[in-house]
């Protein structure tokens, strides 16, 4: 769902994305979603406390930073300009590991529970596939038709993201 409501962002900073734009999300995303949890699996025991530790911090600070910058620009007094590379190598890394650091923890649940894990990431990969390109595509309508406070939004949703996230792992 994370990465369903990062995609979602996404999509928003696009007017008219091509079939590459709106299938990046999804291969990104995917892509982490599946291999977090195979690193965390092979990771096993040794790393799990470090790992349950520190997450949360990672992916808040990940996602805050990148969502305060969205609401900061979307304040800007200048025209604004639509970026061109909005899925830059840099940010959709950053984006990948936020929305998965998770699923380190998760691989190393399945160790501890003897689950295949090459049948679990193929699941998990390609369902983050679909959903984030869905959510792509589903941002970019959004975004059309609520162009002004768009970039305010995706960044607004990153932020509250990134609280939810902390939130859980410190409360419950």
């Amino acid at each position: 769902m994370d990465a369903f409501a990062v995609s979602v962002t996404l999509g928003l900073s696009v007017k008219k994305p091509t079939v590459k734009e709106v299938l990046t999300p999804g291969v990104y995303f995917g892509l982490f979603q599946a291999v977090m949890p195979l690193i965390g699996y092979f990771a096993g025991i040794y790393f799990a406390n470090m790992i349950q530790n520190s997450d949360h911090w990672i992916a808040f600070l990940l996602l805050g930073f990148i969502g305060g910058k969205m609401i900061k620009d979307s304040y800007s007094k200048e025209e604004k300009k639509i970026d061109k590379k909005p899925f830059r190598f840099r940010t959709m890394v950053l984006l990948g590991i936020a929305t998965s650091i998770d699923a380190l923890a998760v691989g190393i649940t399945f160790a501890f529970l003897k689950t295949n894990i090459f049948k679990a990431i193929l699941i998990i990969g390609f369902t983050t596939f679909f959903i984030s390109t869905f959510g792509m595509k589903m941002g970019n309508k959004l975004g059309t038709k609520y162009e002004s406070k768009a970039e305010f939004a995706g960044g607004a949703v990153l932020v509250i993201l990134g609280f939810k996230i902390l939130i859980e792992h410190l409360f419950f």
